[in-house]
Parts: structure tokens; C-alpha cells; sequence
């Protein structure tokens, strides 16, 4: 785990391995299976009990050959069982194996599946870095709490997990190298080449405001809103979901840093939804510094209105 800057912390007894793994984040637990059987199995079925300890990769390092042992190790919740006597590169391997595969879980929203923050960011800099046009779309569901409250979180994860097929299939569609990504709630990444991301926005409204209707109750879709409460306990009509998507683009400027993109993408994404409806707006401006009045926005910013 050198070439990965990692380094090596010991304990010697099952506490000291459960304060340091409270304590910090560590990127690999491995745990010595020549000891007590029993209790290295309820040491990993400790560590595995824990919301923060159940997700660091964990592997057994072992010269055991009895095969009951071996299945109670892995039964218990260890990732891999190492022997000693294996081959340098197939421990190497393997460890690495491990760790990746951590690695890509933890970046994976669990209701959608789809890559987080950190995948988010990683993507961007591939694109910066090989100097490609690309555009950064981001995606948020208007009205989206106001469903969630009335209708509960089951149908909102239900919506949410259709808006991630949703941009699943047409961006697969319309831009196989193209990625998608789940910041969290309601909002949603999707990074196209700049000269599909018009056909892809406007794919994905379209199919969006087709079928999002029907995640409503017929007399909510029939009227075409529900009356909800606000903070202060007030009635008010709260309107169908709609889409509203910021979209950057190096075309026009340029970036030297992903937050730089994140930024911006974050400001249209905030002025799309100040619009009605479900609509896509593009940066169009000249390498002006990122954040700008209003005033800037409404004149060298694109909006483009889609649906009914």
C-alpha cells in the first residue's frame, strides 16, 4: 500500500484496533487471522456492526489452511483472506482490489447508484485536462421538497430514482462517453461533449415533464397543483414538479480548477429555477469573473424554455 502514501499504524489487542479505526480514517484493516478464531470473527463482527467501521475494507492475513476457518472469517464479514504463502503481486493485487472497490462504493449514492461528489469532481478534471469542449449540466427538480412532504419520502426516492434513469438512458443515448453523476436530494450532474448537450438537455426535459405528472394522485394531476403550508403555516398552491438545468461550458472561457466549473455551474443552475417551468440556461459569457449580478445574468444568459 506504499505507492498509495498509506502508512502503517499496528494494534495489538481488539480495542486498540476499534479506537483506531474510531479515530481516524483508515483506508485498509488488516487483521492478523493466526490468532484466537473466535475472536478475530467477533472482532470483524463488531467492526462490521458499526455504520462508520462497516464501510473501511477489511482483510484477513492468515497461514490458516482449515477451510471451516477460512469460511468463518469470510462469513463474518472480512472482504478477502491473504495467505502468507501467496504469490507478492497476487497479495498486491488483491489488496488493491479491495481498497478500489471501497473506494467506489462510498462514491456511489445509495438510492441511485450513481457516482457522488468525489467522481463528480474527478470527471471534470479528466475533461479539463484533456482540453476537450465539454458542458457541465446541472440538474435540479423544482418543487421537489414541497412533494416530498406531502406525498412522503418513499414516493420522493421514487422520483428520485426515475430522474436518475432518466438521465441514465438519454445521455447513454444521445452521449455514450458522457457522464452522470448524483449530488445529493434532487440535484444531478451530467457532463456531455458541447455539441450534444442542447439534444440531451432538451431529451431529458421532454421525457421529464412526460412522466413526472404521474407521480402525482389523479386529482393533483388533473388540477395541475396541490395546496401545501409553508413555513409559517400559510396555504399556498404548490405547481407539478419541473426541471430546471444550469448549463457551463469552456467554450466561451476558461477553467483552471473544477471548483471553478462547480461555482458556476451552482449560480445557473440557482438562476434557472428563478424562471417557470422546466427549462435549460447556458453560460454564454466571455471569461467574466464567475459570480455576477442579475442584471449580467439576464444578458448574457441563454434560457431556453421546454415543455408546456
Amino acid at each position: 500500500m506504499a505507492n498509495r502514501g498509506c502508512a502503517l499504524v499496528e494494534a495489538r489487542k481488539p480495542q486498540e484496533v476499534l479506537a483506531l479505526v474510531n479515530r481516524r480514517h483508515p483506508s485498509l484493516v488488516v487483521l492478523d487471522g493466526d490468532g484466537d478464531i473466535d475472536e478475530v470473527c467477533q472482532l470483524i463482527v463488531t467492526l462490521r456492526a458499526e455504520p462508520f467501521s462497516a464501510i473501511v475494507p477489511l482483510i484477513v492475513w492468515s497461514e490458516r489452511e482449515d477451510i471451516d476457518e477460512v469460511h468463518r472469517v469470510l462469513e463474518s464479514g472480512a472482504d478477502d483472506l491473504l495467505r502468507i504463502g501467496m504469490e507478492e503481486r497476487e497479495k498486491l493485487l488483491r489488496l488493491d482490489t479491495v481498497v478500489r472497490r471501497a473506494e467506489r462504493d462510498v462514491g456511489v449514492h445509495p438510492t441511485t447508484r450513481l457516482p457522488g461528489t468525489a467522481m463528480i469532481e474527478r470527471d471534470i478534471a479528466a475533461r479539463l485536462l484533456a482540453e476537450e469542449d465539454f458542458a457541465v449540466c446541472y440538474a435540479d427538480i423544482d418543487n421537489f421538497k414541497e412533494f416530498n412532504d406531502r406525498y412522503g419520502y418513499t414516493h420522493g426516492d421514487r422520483v428520485i430514482f426515475l430522474m436518475s434513469k432518466i438521465l441514465r438512458d438519454v445521455v447513454r443515448a444521445f452521449s455514450p462517453g458522457g457522464f452522470i453523476g448524483h449530488i445529493g436530494g434532487d440535484d444531478f450532474i451530467f457532463n456531455v461533449p458541447l455539441d450534444i448537450f442542447e439534444t440531451c438537455c432538451r431529451e431529458i426535459i421532454s421525457v421529464f415533464d412526460t412522466l413526472i405528472p404521474f407521480q402525482y394522485s389523479e386529482e393533483d394531476r388533473k388540477a395541475g397543483f396541490f395546496w401545501g403550508k409553508d413555513r409559517r403555516g400559510q396555504l399556498h398552491r404548490i405547481p407539478l414538479m419541473t426541471l430546471s438545468i444550469g448549463v457551463v461550458t469552456n467554450h466561451q472561457r476558461s477553467f483552471s480548477h473544477t471548483a471553478q466549473v462547480g461555482e458556476l455551474a451552482t449560480e445557473m443552475k440557482a438562476y434557472a429555477k428563478t424562471k417557470e417551468g422546466s427549462i435549460f440556461v447556458v453560460d454564454r459569457r466571455h471569461g467574466e469573473r464567475a459570480i455576477r449580478s442579475g442584471e449580467v445574468l439576464r444578458r448574457k444568459t441563454e434560457v431556453i424554455k421546454e415543455g408546456p
